[in-house]
């Protein structure tokens, strides 16, 4: 006869739903009981540092212009990249500089913004784990953490760019020479679409560890007070041990992802796109969308809180799965 486990002593079952009920339920609780908008603009300030930087995509999109299949397109085309070389050689003397200055802001910018993302994610997920609109304590609470993933994000950003870099050049270059020449060449596009589809394969992963770093590995060092590479090797194990669950949660992401953008999409039109216009406003767009951003961080951290005590950020009162007081060892329960 084979003895059945006890049902204390079985592994806990992960699910990819039940989180989704106890992030509406905590949406409710930060946002709407009792309604604030003092509180929301707070709150708002956290969200909008937690995501600073990675909203307002700009849609790639046609820019007009279509082919020229004519008899003089690609002579008239060919012609005017002549005359911007030309202007390019004998203006480079103040051209050059220019771009260098540009880069450089631009670098400068990324820097700053990541610093002040990665403390604003610490915030946010204080502000939603426990149902405080604050912003100067958890600013100076996590600085240490905040400034570990700070560095950690810096460097994944250097190996992204030094990875994506030349697989862009491969991609303009021949582009490029195809059409100074005016006639496709199969070397060319060979190298340009194997180019493409490794960007592509670069990109997924670089996406899906900064899913893993904002999702999972900022909560751990939340709790235990970690620095950022400590975090992921926890994190690891539990992808280990659980890859099916894991899996399973990036796949209900990209179903949360459509049905939170299709409720936006519906908002707007409803509103006769006034909201929309509002949602362009950087810190007041962050403010309207409170109730989805607090439910996406909300979702994350149940589904990690399945995973045990030990993985729960919320207070023990305010956590629906487990009703014992875990031994006071995380940072968010000092």
């Amino acid at each position: 006869m084979i003895p059945i486990q006890p049902l204390a002593s079985r592994p806990p079952e992960i699910s990819v739903t039940t989180p989704i009920s106890q992030a509406l339920d905590r949406v409710k609780r930060v946002l709407f009981q009792p309604f604030d908008l003092g509180r929301w603009f707070i709150l708002g300030f956290g969200a909008w540092l937690a995501h600073l930087g990675e909203q307002g995509w700009s849609g790639g999109g046609n820019y007009g212009g279509g082919s020229h299949h004519g008899g003089s397109g690609g002579p008239n085309f060919q012609r005017a990249l002549e005359h911007a070389k030309d202007y390019l050689t004998s203006n480079f003397w103040w051209i050059g500089p220019v771009i260098v200055a540009v880069v450089v802001f631009g670098l400068a910018l990324w820097v700053l913004f990541t610093w002040l993302n990665s403390r604003g994610k610490f915030i946010f997920l204080h502000c939603v784990a426990l149902n405080q609109a604050e912003v100067v304590a958890p600013w100076n609470q996590f600085a240490g953490v905040g400034n570990s993933l700070w560095r950690f994000r810096l460097g994944l950003g250097l190996v992204g760019m030094a990875v994506m870099l030349p697989l862009l050049a491969l991609i303009i270059v021949p582009v490029f020479k195809m059409v100074l020449r005016g006639a496709p060449n199969a070397a060319g596009i060979v190298v340009a679409v194997g180019a493409l589809l490794g960007l592509i394969v670069v990109a997924i992963g670089f996406a899906l560890i900064g899913k893993l770093l904002a999702d999972f590995v900022v909560p751990i060092m939340f709790l235990r007070g970690k620095q950022c590479l400590a975090g992921w090797s926890e994190l690891g194990g539990l992808l280990a041990a659980h890859p099916g669950s894991f899996v399973l949660y990036f796949l209900m992401q990209l179903v949360l992802g459509m049905a939170s953008g299709v409720l936006v999409l519906v908002v707007i039109l409803a509103t006769c796109c006034l909201a929309g216009c509002f949602m362009m406003v950087p810190y007041l767009g962050t403010v309207l969308l409170l109730p989805v951003l607090v439910f996406q961080r909300a979702y994350s951290l149940h589904f990690l809180a399945q995973f045990g005590p030990a993985y729960d950020v919320f207070p023990p009162a305010a956590s629906p799965l487990f009703g014992v007081e875990r031994g006071g060892a995380g940072i968010a329960h000092i």
